[in-house]
């Protein structure tokens, strides 16, 4: 299904006020948006790309995903069997237009949501005079008692400012811009950054014919196996996630001592500090899809971290020199907030919302956030649990 006959084009935007605006057309966009429909309500989706899913389109073409079909469904549909245990990117694509259809959802592409403001004479302490007013693409003005902000947690890509970057060389780019190895056959790869993106694109680029192929690690990653005699990593992470951090190190460390080889070798240390420890600073486990493979058969080379560049030379951490063809910057996204909602006050330090699901920014009532954890038991279904929550909350304050 390319294009489900509910989404609109750019400028088909209904003139029926809507009950709540909804900002992208990602799954945490199009759960909320239908968990608000089952509650009887009107949301209108809002999505700056021309499509819905626009950043799953974009993702490198090997890419599944690393929790089950089955845990992984969005409120009211079910991925279908078809699509396997470990979804595609193609297939999430396809199960997000399937879903779209399904919840005839009212989907407004080509839209970018400039600013949400409080509308005039919102009084911020009642969620009774809660009221939003969003300035859109073509001098729009868009406006209702609630907003669900669900622009992704992949938002903006990141590269870090190295020293001399500007000098390279060579050709560098963000893992956001990689989509198979077929142009690097041949070529010298360096890959910064030891996270799921970075060590799968390093599999991929050493299965498919570079020459070489280094992942600089900055810190160590915890690696587990993505399905361990049937079961899933994703199902131990949602048993594990209410218990102590300390409980949950301590039972992780026996996992990845059981079921993981010690890769120090070959370059790749255990990490010094506990899985879920990690976790709650923002790191989650590499997710074993063929790196500790190509590791052992030293098909890709683990070196410390990228520290500048010098013309042709990236120097690094550890003051080794190399002398890539080709730099891959699998160092992550920011969420791109601060122009949107940074103004009203409800983001922490690191530009995350304070809350989300169904909590509402203190002085911000009817503003809602889904998305923005990567947390273990697996990031669709804390986006179901999300929709289902918002809508809930939404539907008792009318």
């Amino acid at each position: 299904m390319a294009n489900p006959t509910n989404v609109a084009p750019r400028g088909a935007i209904s003139a029926a006020a809507p009950d709540a605006l909804v900002i992208g057309a990602g799954p945490g966009g199009l759960a909320a948006a239908a968990a608000l429909r089952h509650y009887g309500l009107r949301p209108l989706v809002l999505e700056r790309a021309q499509r819905l899913g626009a950043s799953w389109h974009g993702h490198y073409d090997r890419l599944h995903l690393h929790t089950t079909r089955r845990l992984s469904a969005l409120p009211g549909l079910p991925i279908p069997r078809r699509f396997g245990r470990w979804v595609s990117r193609d297939d999430v694509v396809r199960y997000l237009e399937l879903y779209a259809d399904h919840h005839a959802l009212d989907i407004a592409t080509g839209i970018e949501v400039e600013r949400v403001e409080r509308a005039a004479g919102t009084d911020s302490d009642s969620a009774a005079g809660a009221g939003w007013s969003l300035p859109a693409t073509g001098g729009r003005v868009l406006t209702a008692p609630v907003v669900v902000v669900a622009t992704g947690h992949n938002h903006t890509p990141h590269i870090p400012a190295w020293n001399g970057v500007d000098t390279f060389t060579g050709d560098l780019l963000h893992a956001s811009a990689y989509r198979n190895a077929t142009p690097y056959r041949g070529k010298d790869v360096l890959i910064a950054g030891a996270g799921n993106t970075g060590a799968e694109i390093a599999v991929d680029l050493a299965e498919g014919g570079a020459a070489r192929v280094r992942l600089a690690v900055r810190t160590p990653p915890h690696i587990l196996r993505r399905s361990t005699a049937g079961w899933p990593a994703q199902a131990s992470g949602i048993l594990c996630r209410r218990l102590p951090v300390g409980v949950v190190d301590r039972v992780a460390t026996r996992v990845e001592r059981l079921s993981v080889p010690d890769l120090a070798a070959y370059g790749l240390p255990r990490p010094a500090d506990g899985l879920y420890s990690r976790v709650r600073q923002g790191a989650i486990p590499v997710q074993d899809v063929g790196l500790i493979a190509a590791v052992r058969a030293r098909k890709v080379e683990p070196v410390a971290a990228v520290a500048e560049f010098e013309g042709g030379t990236v120097r690094l951490a550890d003051g080794a020199e190399t002398a890539p063809e080709v730099v891959v910057a699998a160092t992550g996204y920011r969420r791109g907030l601060e122009p949107l909602v940074g103004h009203l006050g409800v983001l922490d330090e690191r530009g995350r919302p304070v809350v989300h699901g169904r909590r509402t920014p203190p002085g911000a009532p009817g503003l809602y956030f889904t998305g923005f954890t990567n947390p273990i038991s697996g990031m669709f279904r804390e986006m179901a649990i999300d929709a289902r929550r918002i809508a809930r909350a939404v539907a008792r304050g009318r």
